[in-house]
């Protein structure tokens, strides 16, 4: 059999997996894949990257239409099994292969949300199945839990299907944000350092709107189109969070205007606890603070760890090696903050090389123990040159 063939047979038989948890009792088991489908911490669940797989394990037949569909219908499974549904979601972050494919998976999207829809971030992040044109993650609230859409006023309801921010208690969830002007949804343009300072003068206003500011994000995710922007995004991020700088991610994608270099989402709690923890070295001594982000953030009985990767002189050209690096970086992070592996619920996986994917399986659930956190895997570029995996964790005790 051809390395191809073997490749995509070893993924479906993982993905698989996440599927059966979706199917009613009785179902034939399959092997378990290294994460779960679900992870339940308070009010939240967080679920895995879904894709358009069947209950046989392959990819549904059809477009981008029916691969929604099937997508958002196997979400809505995993959902129900624990006290909530796609109405409770909270944010959702959808991954596409092609750009050309964002119409009409907004169209079949809609028909899912008629009302009060999630914060949603839409990105071109290829997911691992090669046939697969999109996945889909969700951060769900219980049944019974606070839901409140935030929209702050005088802005324009979104062309697209989903709400600038969820509230739920002390947590807000931010949609994806690029450099529009929500008073008549314009385009501001500009350079990346213009598109940066609209985009988080537009998460001001939300945060505004909900009674949060800047200072309560406790992570992001960053999706740059082109890595020669970063230093100039970075220069007007720093200068929004100068102290306590949130967990934070920074990945290169297609997003869906030509129009757009930058695109950012944002987790905020309002807690007076908030600490900022930062990753000791090896041999136990103190890490050294990075001005543009913390390692971690924790706020109570959660740790948002921001992505870490694993590029030494030893694990350069290695993904199994660089995995395992970076999870030691992230045990060391959960330890000096008192977690454990155990605590963490949501994991996200930036792979540049779709390839290189069973490695990081391998290494990845030669570090963690059961139950495994929920976890999205794509594939995305690194803004560290040699990087060939890259990791964001959630954690609640």
């Amino acid at each position: 059999m051809r390395p191809y063939l073997v490749f995509t047979a070893a993924l479906l038989l993982m993905f698989a997996g996440a599927i059966a948890w979706a199917q009613p009792p009785g179902s034939p088991a399959r092997p378990a894949p290294p994460y779960s489908p679900a992870r339940v911490a308070g009010d939240f669940i967080y679920v895995s990257g879904m894709l358009p797989t069947t209950e046989a394990g392959t990819i549904v037949a059809g477009d981008i239409k029916a691969q929604t569909a099937r997508t958002l219908d196997n979400l809505a499974a995993v959902l129900r099994r624990h006290a909530s549904s796609l109405e409770r979601a909270a944010s959702v972050t959808v991954y596409l292969r092609r750009a050309s494919d964002f119409a009409a998976m907004n169209e079949v999207y809609a028909r899912y949300f008629p009302k009060d829809p999630p914060a949603r971030t839409t990105v071109m992040a290829p997911p691992m199945l090669p046939d697969a044109l999109v996945e889909i993650s969700v951060v769900g609230v219980r049944d019974g839990a606070e839901r409140t859409i935030v929209h702050p006023d005088g802005w324009l309801r979104s062309a697209s299907p989903y709400s600038y921010g969820v509230k739920s208690g002390n947590t807000l969830f931010l949609a994806g944000l690029v450099a529009r002007r929500p008073k008549d949804n314009t385009v501001s343009g500009g350079d990346m350092k213009a598109q940066t300072a609209a985009v988080l003068q537009n998460g001001r206003e939300i945060l505004a709107a909900a009674g949060f500011s800047l200072a309560d994000v406790v992570a992001s995710r960053v999706y740059i189109t082109d890595t020669a922007f970063f230093a100039d995004m970075n220069a007007v991020y720093r200068e929004a969070f100068p102290v306590s700088p949130p967990a934070r991610a920074t990945v290169r994608c297609g997003l869906m205007d030509k129009d757009y270099l930058v695109e950012i989402t944002m987790v905020a709690v309002r807690d007076p606890g908030r600490r900022t923890v930062t990753t000791p070295a090896p041999d136990g001594s103190p890490g050294k603070p990075n001005p543009v982000l913390s390692s971690a953030i924790q706020v109570g009985t959660r740790l948002y760890l921001s992505g870490m990767l694993g590029v030494t002189d030893a694990t350069r050209g290695s993904v199994a090696a660089q995995t395992s690096e970076t999870l030691a970086r992230m045990r060391r992070t959960l330890e000096a903050a008192g977690f454990s592996w155990k605590d963490v619920v949501e994991a996200v996986v930036f792979l540049p090389d779709a390839r290189d994917f069973a490695a990081m399986n391998e290494a990845y659930r030669a570090a963690l123990p059961e139950p495994f956190p929920a976890r999205t895997t794509v594939e995305a570029g690194l803004v560290v040159p040699d990087g060939l995996v890259e990791m964001m964790m959630t954690a609640v005790k």
